[in-house]
């Protein structure tokens, strides 16, 4: 087989070839065939020798030799059993790489932290993400609280800007709050679709997104502030007070809606994407203060 970085269109289309490989649709799959957009990547999520990397999905290895070739060491999750010969060929000039054949959203990624990487190693998280389950795989990783400083991922471009979108825009939304509540997102690049085989129906984005050291607020119940939070985007059309009304109607009155705005002094006619995370911390944390008190009517 020729040498030369897996990422290119000639060396991909010789993989699949060697292999008789063919896309399956319902894993997302297409494959990085520009080796500069993974440049970029690498660059963004500062990656270097001190540091350990966990890839999702890595295909036929693309990104997987780049980040080899950059960090200390690798563990990459892949899900389709038919790659798994391509990569012990494509990666075999790599000895830090370890290929394991687990879906990431049943794994136990903690212990496989805990086995692959030292205690004073850098973690960062590096992947192409099918787009179907992005969400999913993000918010597993931020709620079991993984220990990785960073997210450097590559996603399409409408749910990227959607985890970096501020309040009173059209992105905004229940996910952008949940995504910067645990980190600092930041968009890097837009990423054409020529820069993948087979190419999407979509323009991809590259996102980073940084763990904070502490949630962005204090919340007294976090599990209550994401469904309050959630509450508010519920009808975007509707304002916050009826959402509210709507969501709680079975255990809360009006009355109680009514005082919970007041004392949050939150205007209930606004609309969710007009409020900022704080002022969704303050009227989750009035929340449990007011059912603390035993106000529930």
């Amino acid at each position: 087989m020729s040498k030369g970085y897996i990422a290119s269109p000639s060396r991909t289309k010789e993989i699949m070839a060697t292999y008789g490989f063919t896309f399956k649709k319902s894993l997302g799959q297409n494959f990085m065939i520009d080796a500069n957009v993974l440049q970029n990547i690498i660059m963004a999520a500062n990656i270097n020798k001190q540091a350990g990397v966990i890839e999702i999905g890595p295909g036929i290895g693309s990104l997987t030799e780049q980040l080899a070739i950059h960090a200390r060491k690798v563990v990459a999750f892949e899900i389709d059993q038919r790659l798994l010969p391509i990569l012990e060929d494509t990666l075999s000039p790599y000895d830090n790489i370890a290929i394991i054949h687990e879906d990431i959203l049943k794994a136990d990624v903690q212990a496989v932290i805990a086995q692959h990487f030292e205690h004073e190693e850098d973690i960062h998280l590096v992947a192409n993400l099918p787009y179907y389950i992005t969400t999913p795989i993000i918010m597993n990783i931020l709620q079991k609280k993984i220990p990785v400083q960073s997210m450097t991922i590559l996603l399409q471009k409408e749910v990227a800007e959607r985890m970096a979108a501020k309040p009173g825009t059209k992105a905004y939304g229940s996910l952008s709050i949940a995504v910067q509540y645990y980190t600092e997102a930041e968009l890097v690049i837009d990423v054409p679709k020529t820069a993948f085989m087979p190419q999407p129906n979509v323009v991809s984005s590259v996102l980073k997104l940084t763990k904070r050291e502490k949630p962005l607020v204090h919340v007294q119940d976090e599990a209550l502030f994401f469904e309050v939070m959630q509450a508010g985007f519920m009808h975007r059309r509707k304002n916050l007070k009826n959402n509210l009304n709507a969501k709680y109607r079975k255990d809360f009155s009006k009355d109680f809606i009514e005082k919970l705005l007041t004392q949050a002094e939150i205007n209930g006619t606004r609309r969710g994407e007009s409020l900022t995370i704080q002022e969704f911390a303050r009227l989750a944390n009035t929340f449990s203060q007011l059912k603390t008190d035993g106000s529930t009517y």
